[in-house]
């Protein structure tokens, strides 16, 4: 039985070649092609595709929070991101979001094929970059001292409203403190546990 793969993509040169190779592939099926988030959201629960190709950088709506309501209406189709981004914040955020694999769009057809194969297989395919990041990430991790004996009550109580989901603005009201006093905050945090941004920062405070 082939594999039925959906391509959410925003670009129509580059759908329509991921639809022709996927298409044209022994194996796998194509069961939907999408140009938006919007799309995306209201057609493919009703394509039942085993995987969905998905990219970040889509015109309204992004792919991750697009990977994030899939995800929660269907938990067993695979997510592919496959997009031009490789820093850490945007990998970490698709994968947070549900994604089980993170490629680069430079990846070669065959290659492209075979992460669908793996994914769908239950495994986590990524570009050699992207999983070099993830590995760099985990390993800090591993050394690095627990959240708790390194930040202050005050930026503990900061990290856990972001890792809440709340906006600095808003954690400024709700602590009656100044919109600068939180950056501020927030500089401190990254430095302490060695972090570049928010993402890296929740993961690492919510890390048993």
């Amino acid at each position: 039985m082939s594999i039925k793969v959906s391509i959410v993509e925003d670009d129509r040169g580059i759908r329509e070649n991921l639809s022709v190779l996927v298409g044209g592939s022994p194996g796998f099926s194509c069961a939907s092609t999408h140009g938006n988030a919007e799309e995306a959201l209201r057609q493919i629960p009703l394509k039942s595709p085993d995987v969905v190709l998905m990219d970040i950088n889509l015109p309204k709506l992004s792919g991750i929070e697009c990977v994030r309501q899939l995800k929660a209406q269907m938990p067993r189709v695979q997510f592919l991101m496959l997009t031009v981004y490789e820093d850490s914040d945007m990998i970490f955020k698709a994968l947070g979001a549900g994604a089980s694999g993170y490629l680069l769009k430079r990846t070669p057809p065959a290659r492209l094929l075979d992460a669908i194969e793996e994914v769908h297989a239950g495994a986590s395919p990524m570009s050699g970059k992207v999983a070099r990041i993830v590995v760099q990430f985990v390993q800090r991790m591993k050394q690095a001292a627990p959240p708790t004996e390194l930040l202050s009550k005050r930026e503990q109580e900061i990290l856990d409203l972001l890792a809440k989901g709340y906006r600095y603005k808003e954690i400024a009201d709700l602590l009656t403190i100044s919109y600068d006093t939180v950056r501020s905050h927030i500089r401190n945090i990254y430095d302490k546990l060695q972090v570049h941004s928010r993402t890296e920062a929740v993961v690492r405070y919510l890390r048993p």
